[in-house]
């Protein structure tokens, strides 16, 4: 595939979104950007409202978010209460900021503000999407409050049929419906928008007895509701790093528990007010309402005292509006060649985590973890550009196929499959030195990789964290 594609399609106004929007826009392509919410900037939006909580455990990754439990019984749902169903806020708290390096993060063309320290907050984060969107002209083109429903390929083309949520002056809102074609399609919605609950013996009772005391973290935004409280973090990633130590000076004590999987995060960087402990066998409901119940531990240590419990154990990968491509019913291990989505711990068939190797005009811009995400999306975005612009021609189908099974033999189903910790640079390189050769051919212009100082800066960076989580063996 590489020939042009006259109107395509992006799901999604995050980094990811604007600049797969602004690119193809650069090539000559008619773009339209859907997105839900009421502006740009994906994960960095921070919005005050909490979305609703999630079900208990999670659900298949097929639904998502697109149905939840009902927050009223018995009565209607006001606009509020239907915006938070249609576009649910997303994970962003009050006090986040980036953990890569700004300078790691810039996009081509857009440098940050003069002064622009390496760590900032989540709102100048958001700021700099918004403003690269306004500066290269992709703001007019997305379409906001605005949902993908539906996403099915018919007779050769890309239907979507969408929602968009319209406010009528009152409280209540009214839903307007359409129906397009694209030539091809730019998912860049994320994956933090299904959150992942582990069935948990006895969780789920407890979230039916104290539903405002087990809350997943999507919803956490200030650390002031942990004051004087005793807390438990199931889950040792990210989110759980930074909630223990936004609340260790405020919470009267602080437990995060671990399973002692490939994705922890070393305890060296949590804080010091943070006991790790072991994964959780089961909760159990007390014996008296007066009693606040136990949490029993693999290694048979008992917790009393909870007051609040947070689910940090990350999100699903899920697409509702692609029902077609998901598969509840299998493991990863049994995904054929078609399947997009099957438990939600990865995404099958993808091409260099982009092209959809069964119909290459179906795109994924954003998925890989452990990456300088900005930069890095970008280089995913360029690549779809050529591609779409017919600027590059991908592989045969099956030698895409047997990459893709190589890959996964390699690293293994599930989360693993997306993990480029340690080499997104090598995965880059090897992106732009296929566009590059593409280029010679085509007389399109090259694609510029990382620089040398951006890779000196990368590598002085990592050497800080590993002695960082070397030291805590000394």
């Amino acid at each position: 595939m590489g020939s042009h594609q006259k109107r395509v399609a992006v799901i999604g106004a995050g980094v990811s979104g604007v600049t797969s929007a602004k690119h193809l826009r650069e090539a000559g392509i008619e773009v339209v950007v859907f997105e839900r919410s009421r502006q740009a900037g994906g994960n960095w939006v921070y919005d005050e409202r909490k979305p609703l909580e999630p079900s208990y455990p999670s659900i298949t990754p097929s639904i998502a978010d697109f149905v939840l439990e009902p927050v009223v019984k018995g009565g209607s749902l006001n606009g509020d209460e239907e915006e938070l169903r249609f576009a649910p806020p997303g994970p962003a708290y009050s006090g986040l900021t980036n953990n890569v390096s700004t300078k790691l993060q810039q996009l081509k063309g857009f440098p940050w503000k003069e002064g622009t320290p390496d760590f900032v907050n989540v709102r100048q984060k958001q700021e700099y999407i918004q403003s690269y969107s306004t500066h290269f002209g992709v703001e007019p083109l997305i379409r906001y409050n605005t949902r993908v429903e539906k996403l099915q390929k018919v007779d050769g083309r890309w239907k979507i049929n969408s929602s968009t949520l319209v406010k009528d002056g009152s409280s209540k809102l009214k839903k307007s419906n359409e129906v397009e074609e694209f030539d091809s399609v730019v998912v860049a919605s994320g994956h933090y928008h299904s959150p992942n609950v582990p069935d948990i013996p006895g969780l789920k009772e407890w979230k039916k007895k104290w539903p405002e005391r087990v809350t997943h973290s999507k919803t956490y935004r200030t650390p002031d509701e942990f004051k004087d409280k005793t807390v438990l973090l199931v889950g040792a990633g990210v989110s759980s790093m930074d909630i223990g130590r936004e609340s260790s000076h405020i919470a009267k004590k602080i437990y995060q528990s671990s399973r002692g999987g490939p994705f922890d995060i070393p305890v060296v960087m949590l804080s010091a007010e943070t006991e790790r402990v072991a994964g959780i066998a089961s909760f159990h409901l007390p014996s008296k309402d007066d009693t606040s119940g136990e949490v029993r531990l693999v290694d048979g240590t008992v917790l009393t005292g909870i007051d609040r419990v947070v689910i940090c154990t990350g999100y699903l990968f899920s697409l509702p509006f692609l029902l077609d491509l998901h598969d509840d019913s299998v493991t990863p291990a049994e995904a054929n060649d078609t399947v997009l989505v099957t438990d939600g711990t990865q995404l099958h068939n993808l091409h260099k985590d982009i092209f959809y190797i069964p119909d290459p005009t179906l795109t994924f811009v954003g998925i890989p973890f452990y990456t300088a995400t900005f930069s890095f999306f970008e280089f995913q975005a360029i690549a779809v550009a050529y591609v779409f612009s017919g600027r590059a021609w991908l592989p045969s189908k099956e030698a895409m196929q047997a990459e893709y099974a190589e890959r996964v033999k390699v690293k293994g189903s599930g989360r693993a499959l997306h993990d480029l910790k340690g080499t997104s640079v090598q995965y880059v390189e090897e992106l732009v030195g296929w566009l590059n050769e593409q280029a010679e051919t085509t007389g399109a212009q090259k694609v510029e990789p990382y620089s040398e100082e951006w890779q000196a800066e990368a590598k002085l960076i990592l050497e800080k964290y590993v002695a960082r989580v070397k030291s805590q063996d000394t």
